[in-house]
């Protein structure tokens, strides 16, 4: 899965939330645009585009610092593209997501001859986590922030988690924070905290267990077995997602014992042509 789609994801899934924070304000009524532009564009799939009532935000999440052209050309090449297809005012934010001490990831505009652009930049290890703890759309973004105590601030995002209410999106929610987490925590301690720690200690956490086990309800069943999977693969295809929704709870079973063995996408796409439910 990669870092960066995962983080555009949650982008276009709590469009309010992520605007609210990268502009500094609060912003509602955002609307997702499409990342196709009049000119196709080679990195488009970590190109977030959100249209508020003002502006176009044009965010752009990364882990490294990528070879080839540089940052501030990409970024210049975005804006033209942009304000050439919309007219329209158009905001850019540069979200580095992991530490990194390469120059390029301290550039915040391109400039050659009489040619300028600026763009915001947004270093998630400089970033309080207080406003990201917030709202659970951005819970898996707080596990990057400064802290002083980097495993207190996993245990406070748990926490959060924790009282989501909603068992979907608290599944969702979650599993973005386990993946996220992982370019800075240890993954036994990731698992650890968040399914034998604090996770397990939450009545929500025990109510879903209990769900998991109340035999005849495919809903519940599949819920158990998305989890993991989204938790080792990143989030799944719609097709895919269709597919697995299509299992009988003993199928969903079978699966939630089976994908323990799976080391890659491939396994569940065999387990499932086995079974004929792909």
């Amino acid at each position: 899965m990669q870092f960066d789609n995962l983080c555009k994801y949650l982008a276009e899934k709590y469009p309010d939330r992520f605007a609210s924070w990268l502009l500094g304000q609060p912003t509602t009524s955002v609307e997702v645009l499409k990342t196709e532009l009049s000119l196709e564009p080679i990195r488009a799939d970590s190109v977030t585009l959100l249209r508020t009532q003002s502006e176009i935000l044009n965010a752009e999440f990364q882990v490294q610092v990528p070879t080839g052209k540089p940052m501030p050309l990409w970024m210049l090449n975005y804006w033209v593209r942009l304000y050439w297809q919309y007219n329209f005012p158009v905001t850019q934010v540069l979200i580095w997501l992991q530490p990194n001490n390469n120059p390029a990831v301290f550039e915040h505009e391109f400039r050659q001859g009489l040619t300028s652009h600026g763009y915001q930049v947004i270093r998630m290890w400089e970033q309080s986590p207080e406003p990201l703890l917030q709202y659970p759309g951005l819970l898996p973004m707080a596990v990057l922030a400064a802290t002083c105590d980097a495993t207190g601030l996993l245990n406070r995002v748990a926490s959060e988690v924790a009282k989501i209410e909603s068992t979907v999106q608290r599944q969702e929610i979650l599993a973005s924070t386990e993946i996220l987490a992982g370019l800075r925590f240890n993954r036994n301690l990731i698992r650890n905290l968040f399914r034998e720690g604090i996770m397990r200690e939450s009545v929500i956490y025990q109510d879903i267990l209990e769900e998991g086990r109340i035999e005849g309800k495919q809903e519940e069943a599949l819920k158990m077995v998305m989890r993991p999977l989204t938790h080792r693969f990143g989030v799944l295809d719609g097709e895919l997602q269709s597919r697995l929704g299509g299992l009988s709870v003993e199928e969903l079973e079978d699966l939630n014992e089976a994908l323990f063995d799976f080391s890659d996408i491939s396994d569940l796409v065999n387990w499932l042509e086995e079974r004929g439910g792909i």
